[in-house]
């Protein structure tokens, strides 16, 4: 009777046990998930009302393992209407998780459906978004199935949320000038207007490949960034923050569960090209356009091709 009793006790105290350690974890829950809400409800409520309009878009149908994404920064002063500053496509395999990140020079001399060539970013100028995607399949034949735009203030932005102490990056060299903040040499943490000001600059002998190589390098830290476990805890807020400083066809579901799907399979790789690739074009002039990039587009398309392996 004495071991019936002193085993009786023993589970009624593990039961009791069992309740705390359940109403612990049952707390933890709710207060992760109430931290969360707040946090992108905080987020949401820093949207800037010069957020970009969403426009029409048609994606061009789908591809049975990539996803590509258009990326655009946009610099806008205010003004009805501005260029593509920065043009990039994402491209996902959703097999193998591996990203391709391709960079469109801006001053390639394009083919603009309905209008006179001239610089590839004024086709956004022209008609938005819609119309550049027509001019990359016209060039390219590269399908493209959402698109996704950002004001570079809003930029500074996101990055200050997502990195409150700053993204590391190795400065190459001081910078400084057009760019709004001053650079010096070396490794530092940059806050979201001095990694704006690095992907911005231009003042030397490189030009705009120099700058395609630098947005292109912030990119690279911004994914090593988002997979970080340091920022965890600042996700909540820069995914509501997203929702009114990022334009896109996504909605807010569709966004989370793309970066879930990223975040699942693992590490990111993402590899870089930049068209026009070398060897590929040669610079000329012209008196309605200013100087352009004229570009081989049979060997740029081939190209293209084969790196987003497209044919497959």
């Amino acid at each position: 009777m004495e071991d019936q009793a002193r085993q009786t006790r023993y589970k009624k105290k593990k039961i009791r046990k069992g309740r705390v350690i359940f109403l612990i974890l049952f707390l933890v829950i709710i207060g992760s998930v109430g931290y969360s809400y707040v946090q992108f409800q905080s987020g949401r409520d820093l949207a800037s009302d010069n957020k970009i309009p969403v426009e029409g878009f048609e994606p061009d149908d789908n591809h049975p393992t990539i996803e590509n994404y258009l990326v655009l920064g946009v610099d806008t002063r205010g003004e009805e209407k501005s260029r593509t500053d920065t043009m990039m496509l994402l491209s996902w395999n959703r097999d193998t998780n591996d990203m391709k990140l391709v960079s469109f020079m801006r001053d390639i001399y394009a083919d603009i459906p309905g209008y006179q060539s001239y610089k590839l970013n004024t086709a956004y100028y022209l008609d938005g978004v819609s119309l550049l995607q027509k001019t990359l399949n016209n060039m390219f034949d590269i399908p493209i199935h959402h698109y996704a735009m950002i004001d570079f203030r809003s930029f500074e932005t996101l990055i200050d949320i997502l990195a409150p102490n700053g993204i590391e990056m190795d400065v190459e060299k001081d910078m400084g000038g057009l760019i709004y903040v001053e650079l010096k040499k070396g490794v530092h943490n940059l806050n979201g207007k001095e990694l704006l000001g690095y992907a911005r600059f231009r003042a030397d002998a490189e030009g705009d490949f120099g700058r395609v190589a630098r947005q292109q390098k912030v990119i690279e830290a911004l994914k090593d960034e988002l997979l970080s476990p340091k920022n965890v805890a600042n996700m909540p807020k820069f995914v509501g923050a997203m929702q009114g400083y990022i334009t896109t066809d996504l909605t807010s579901k569709d966004q989370l569960a793309t970066v879930l799907k990223a975040v699942a399979g693992g590490k990111v790789n993402i590899e870089k090209l930049t068209i026009p690739a070398e060897g590929t074009y040669k610079f000329a002039k012209y008196r309605h356009a200013g100087e352009v990039i004229e570009i081989d587009k049979e060997k740029n398309k081939q190209i293209l091709h084969d790196f987003l392996n497209l044919s497959e």
